[in-house]
């Protein structure tokens, strides 16, 4: 018997996980995001082949971090030139793009590699609760067509 591996082809379509953030943790739940991304969370998962699934999250402005890391996690970029390093704590970051947190964490929990970077396109997050991936939220609850349809059409006319 032979092991199995799996390939690119096996996997033409994406399935979408819509990921609600409030009140989460942002290295608990960056964590669970990473492992959907990469595939892991499957029975066939394949380190060099692309096999996970795409995240979106939403509510990404209401994360949370445990302890004084509030005020004492600093956020760090270079630009290259002498003297060139800013520092950013976690609440300013929060401030001006509270989405960064949450991807900076995704980001580091992925392959360094051009497989990273591919993983890291089917990642969306949104610091509200509304998003335009209408189309990805109902392909991955429904079971059929029939339902499918349903779904779409309560979607689109606002019933619940």
């Amino acid at each position: 018997m032979s092991t199995f591996f799996a390939n690119k082809k096996d996997y033409p379509n994406k399935k979408w996980h819509v990921i609600d953030a409030k009140g989460q943790v942002v290295g608990r739940l960056a964590s669970r995001i990473s492992r959907i991304l990469m595939g892991k969370n499957k029975t066939d998962y394949t380190p060099h082949v692309e096999t996970g699934d795409g995240v979106i999250v939403i509510n990404a402005a209401e994360v949370i971090v445990t302890g004084t890391k509030n005020k004492t996690k600093i956020y760090k970029n270079f630009s290259g030139y002498p003297s060139g390093q800013r520092e950013r704590t976690f609440e300013r970051v929060m401030q001006t793009d509270p989405t960064h947190p949450l991807k900076h964490a995704v980001k580091g929990m992925l392959p360094k590699s051009r497989l990273g970077k591919r993983m890291i396109t089917h990642f969306l997050v949104y610091a509200g609760k509304e998003h335009p991936h209408i189309a990805q939220l109902t392909a991955t609850g429904a079971a059929n067509k029939k339902e499918s349809k349903a779904r779409n059409k309560k979607v689109l006319t606002g019933q619940k």
